[in-house]
């Protein structure tokens, strides 16, 4: 599927994998092409993603956690201007700011790795 074109990731996302280190970052060195730098229609995105309190304070303290970084808005900007859809180990909670609340309120499809799989009809 990432030979096919049909993965996408920022430049964003691959930071935090540099702050990670190991075989993920590896891997995103062999797939640099995926890692976009963010045009302005993904940046007004990410804009509106802070420009809502909630969001904007857990994404911050996540931000801090962290290190300085977090991908979150960037990733669900991108899939939002392509159309596309958020694939997520993070799962939905109430009153939450992670990634598939996030998706919800801005209409971005988002899934899980185990809806992905049966979407795609993998079977193990």
């Amino acid at each position: 599927m990432v030979a096919d074109g049909k993965f996408t990731s920022t430049k964003e996302a691959f930071r935090e994998l540099e702050d990670i280190g190991g075989e993920s970052l590896d891997w995103a060195w062999n797939n640099i092409d995926l890692f976009t730098t963010p045009d302005a229609k993904e940046g007004a995105i990410v804009a509106s993603i802070y420009a809502i309190n909630h969001f904007q304070a857990n994404i911050e303290k996540q931000k801090l956690l962290r290190g300085g970084r977090n991908a979150d808005p960037f990733l669900i900007a991108r899939a939002a201007s392509l159309g596309a859809t958020v694939l997520s180990m993070e799962q939905f909670k109430s009153n939450a700011a992670k990634i598939p609340n996030i998706c919800k309120h801005f209409k971005v499809p988002c899934l899980d790795l185990r809806a992905f799989m049966e979407k795609e009809d993998w079977v193990f």
